[in-house]
C-alpha cells in the first residue's frame, strides 16, 4: 500500500528548455500517463538524494527519443550551452 499523499502547493512558472530536451521530455511524461510538472518534481526528488529517477526500460526508450529527435547534448554540455 502507498503512503499517505502529502498536501502541496503547486506555483505556476516559466521556465526555458532546450526544444528537444523539452520534447524528450513530453514523450517521457506521455509514455508514463503523467504530466509533465509530475515528472520534473520526480526527476529533480530523486536527483536531490542522489537517486537514479528512471529505470533500464525508461532510458531505452530515452535512448530512442534522443535519437529521434537529433539530441546529441550531454550532461558534459550543460554548463556550456549558448543561445543564437
Amino acid at each position: 500500500m502507498a503512503g499517505k499523499s502529502k498536501k502541496i502547493e503547486r506555483v505556476q512558472t516559466g521556465v526555458r528548455v532546450e526544444k528537444r530536451v523539452l520534447k524528450i521530455l513530453k514523450a517521457i511524461a506521455a509514455r508514463h500517463d503523467m504530466t509533465l510538472g509530475d515528472l520534473l518534481e520526480g526527476i529533480v526528488l530523486h536527483s536531490f538524494e542522489g537517486k537514479v529517477p528512471f529505470g533500464n526500460e525508461t532510458l531505452a526508450f530515452i535512448e530512442t527519443m534522443r535519437e529521434a529527435y537529433g539530441l546529441d547534448l550531454t550532461a558534459a554540455d550543460s554548463h556550456k550551452l549558448s543561445e543564437d
